[in-house]
C-alpha cells in the first residue's frame, strides 16, 4: 500500500510539474527540465529574439556563434560542421583552445528537434569539459527553420 501512495504522489508531482512549465514552453517537443536528459540548463540556452536582437546592434558583446551543425549559418556564425563527427569536434576544440575560458560562446545546429540532434551533445560537453563557462545553446527546439529562419532572423549573407 506505501509503494501504491509513492508512485501516486510521484505521478501527481511530475502531472503538476508538466503543468506548470507548459506554459513557458516554446515548442510542444520541449520536456520539463526534470523530465530530459539534456546536459545544459535552462539558464545555459539563449532565446533566438535576444541573440537576433545582438546580432542586429552589432553590439561589441557579441558573442562567438559556431554552427556545428550541417543547416545555414547564421549572420557572423564559424561553421565547424556536425559535431558528431570527430574531425568537426577536433576543428571546435581547435578553434576555442586559445581563448579565455570565459568567452561568450553560442553554439547551435538545428537540424532537427533537441531530443534528436546528434550534434549539440557531443558540443557542448566538451565545451564544458575544456572549462568554458560562458558556453550558450540556441533554443532551436524544433529546427533552425522554424525557430530562426521562419521569424526573420539574420542569415550570414543578409
Amino acid at each position: 500500500m506505501k509503494n501504491k501512495i509513492h508512485l501516486t504522489t510521484f505521478c501527481l508531482i511530475i502531472a503538476a510539474l508538466w503543468v506548470s512549465t507548459g506554459k513557458a514552453q516554446t515548442s510542444p517537443v520541449a520536456l520539463p527540465a526534470v523530465l530530459n536528459n539534456y546536459p545544459w540548463t535552462d539558464s545555459e540556452l539563449i532565446e533566438p529574439a535576444a541573440l537576433a536582437a545582438s546580432i542586429k546592434a552589432n553590439t561589441a558583446t557579441l558573442p562567438l556563434i559556431i554552427n556545428i551543425g550541417a543547416v545555414e549559418d547564421i549572420k557572423g556564425a564559424k561553421h565547424i560542421g556536425a559535431a558528431s563527427k570527430s574531425e568537426n569536434l577536433k576543428a571546435l576544440k581547435s578553434m576555442v583552445a586559445t581563448l579565455p575560458k570565459n568567452t561568450g560562446i553560442v553554439i547551435y545546429c538545428g537540424c532537427c528537434p533537441f531530443p534528436k540532434c546528434p550534434n549539440i551533445r557531443p558540443a557542448f560537453q566538451e565545451l564544458k569539459k575544456m572549462g568554458f563557462t560562458n558556453v550558450k545553446l540556441l533554443n532551436l527546439p524544433v529546427n533552425l527553420q522554424t525557430n530562426w529562419i521562419g521569424k526573420g532572423y539574420p542569415l550570414a549573407g543578409s
